[in-house]
């Protein structure tokens, strides 16, 4: 009792936090990435942070709101951290405080079985669907004659795929993959991009990165977790959380052999965890 007391204390005296001694999260409501269960966060980044937070001697509130407005909140203190499937870019680092990586991933285009369309140029001219506050936004903007609809969930945008309204979609891979494993009737899959295109970074670059982020003035906090993440990754317990959501593929697991953070909201001598094993 007395270890869970000084770590609550220390919280106090190191962390900018909405509500004394609790993290608040933002819910946006995505499996397999983070969502409040009977006061407890699940899903992969879910159980990630509650074990962190534990650790940290940090209760857990969990705050509901819609994607697009997540970051500005989090900004804006309203919330203390914004995480499950958050990838980090350039333009992100700019206006949060960032952790270590909690898993990789690749984006791939979502669409029907039988179809299989690896490239930017299969988008060209095709009615495209995403979620509103993505960063690929604009690049999938520069794609001749492509047509992008915006929905606020990855559901709606895959049962208009189903029903052909649109012809494909780009999402957030853990969470796609999660609801097509739960819907094989739907007859859907997802064909990872085979351009690794430099002039299009965000929706094609390998061994992108999920992460947490926290506002300007929780630095400390951000650094605790980031400690926290990475001792997960000492012993792949990553691994082991990642089975629990479908996320097997070693693309989850390893980085970009580009080092993209290192000198820019990381020291330039830093390296994105890997498992041991």
């Amino acid at each position: 009792m007395a270890v869970l007391l000084s770590k609550a204390a220390l919280a106090l005296e190191r962390y900018q936090l909405s509500v004394p001694g609790t993290l608040s999260v933002a819910i946006t409501g995505d499996m397999p990435g983070l969502v409040a269960l009977d006061g407890k966060l699940s899903g992969y980044d879910g159980e990630i942070l509650q074990m962190a937070a534990t650790r940290l001697g940090l209760k857990i509130r969990p705050v509901p709101m819609e994607w697009y407005g997540a970051i500005a909140a989090t900004q804006s203190g309203q919330v203390d951290i914004i995480g499950g499937n958050v990838a980090w870019t350039r333009q992100r680092a700019d206006v949060l405080t960032m952790t270590d990586p909690t898993a990789y991933f690749q984006n791939g285009i979502t669409q029907k079985i039988g179809q299989n369309w690896n490239s930017l140029a299969d988008l060209e001219n095709k009615k495209v669907g995403s979620m509103i506050g993505f960063g690929f936004l604009v690049e999938l903007r520069r794609l001749p004659g492509l047509q992008l609809m915006l929905y606020d969930t990855p559901d709606a945008a895959m049962r208009d795929l189903v029903i052909g309204r649109i012809d494909a979609m780009i999402g957030d891979p853990p969470a796609i993959d999660y609801a097509i494993s739960r819907n094989p009737d739907w007859k859907l899959h997802t064909v990872p991009f085979i351009d690794n295109n430099p002039d299009f970074p965000l929706l094609t670059s390998t061994g992108r990165q999920y992460v947490f982020g926290l506002s300007k003035n929780n630095q400390a906090l951000a650094d605790d977790l980031s400690r926290e993440i990475r001792l997960l990754w000492s012993d792949c317990e990553v691994r082991l959380i990642g089975k629990h959501y479908g996320l097997l593929s070693d693309t989850n697991f390893v980085p970009s052999a580009d080092n993209f953070r290192a000198g820019v909201d990381r020291p330039a001598d830093w390296a994105a965890p890997r498992c041991r094993q």
